[in-house]
């Protein structure tokens, strides 16, 4: 099938923003040339790309799957363009990275102070998400690398994972119940407590779901929240037992607002690891970000 890549083009564009007047402005275009190159597309292909009224455009059932494939494509090649205009310095550009706010917080932090430091003029772009909604930013192309906790169940084949550091998760608890504190107790006490903890579709709630069911413990949390800080926040004031990395509350044990929860269970080690795409090329720039973080 014979088909120019411009018109592929422009459907990207009208398929990413959903408005062909947004598509004609980013390709300096009239909109009748965008509808008329819609139009070709759909001929060439024999389909309906697009369901289209006074009010709004919407994608159809091949516009999707085509688009899926479309955006994957356009995100190779401005990887490439990325690259080639990397390839003989470090004096422009730009790395994008896809990680949760915690592990931004808690542990990127100091390497994008670093990294800004030694390259001034490269522009680093954090896209936030869930670990599992960071793989599908990499999947679509939107990143160039993620930095995920391991480990992540939705990570596929085609990426590579390198783990690159241990965190320890604990139980922690607000003075309000200060009788759990310098004892050991087990999960089936623990489970007496009200519990806070992360919403589904996350790695954290996911290994802490595994953990429970290994034990053959059944808890149901009473508030479930998609941030970690909020739930120190909140096991703080006293409502609540809740389970968190260690990195995350050591301002909070040296100023005695949260005690860690000592259980007779093992808590697995877990690890934050990178995670890249096999058949998307890193530019310089991510690479020398990378290094940073072994």
């Amino acid at each position: 099938m014979d088909v120019n890549f411009e018109l592929y083009k422009v459907f990207y564009h009208v398929a990413s923003s959903l408005s062909f007047s947004e598509a004609a402005a980013k390709l300096f275009i009239s909109q009748s040339a965008v509808s008329q190159s819609i139009k070709t597309l759909e001929e060439k292909l024999n389909i309906q790309l697009f369901f289209r009224n006074t009010k709004r455009v919407q994608l159809t059932k091949d516009g999707e799957i085509l688009f899926k494939h479309i955006e994957q494509a356009y995100n190779l090649i401005k990887s490439a363009e990325r690259t080639i205009d990397e390839i003989h310095s470090l004096e422009q550009g730009e790395i994008r990275i896809g990680a949760s706010d915690t592990i931004c917080k808690y542990y990127l932090m100091p390497y994008f102070k670093e990294f800004h430091k030694l390259y001034p003029k490269i522009k680093i772009l954090v896209t936030n998400g869930t670990s599992p909604k960071c793989v599908e930013y990499l999947k679509q192309g939107n990143v160039d690398f993620i930095v995920s906790n391991l480990p992540n169940h939705y990570v596929t084949s085609s990426m590579e994972v390198t783990p690159i550091k241990p965190i320890q998760d604990v139980f922690i608890a607000g003075m309000q119940f200060k009788e759990l504190k310098n004892r050991t107790v087990s999960l089936k006490e623990l489970g007496k407590y009200p519990f806070l903890m992360l919403e589904h579709k996350t790695t954290t709630r996911e290994f802490f779901d595994s953990m429970l069911v290994k034990n053959k413990i059944h808890i149901v949390p009473e508030i479930e929240l998609g941030s970690i800080d909020l739930l120190v926040e909140m096991s703080k004031i006293g409502l609540g037992i809740t389970f968190v990395w260690k990195n995350c509350i050591e301002e909070q044990l040296k100023k005695k607002e949260v005690f860690i929860v000592n259980v007779k269970e093992e808590i697995p080690e877990r690890s934050l690891g990178i995670i890249t795409h096999k058949h998307i090329p890193l530019s310089i720039g991510a690479r020398r970000f990378i290094s940073l973080l072994h």
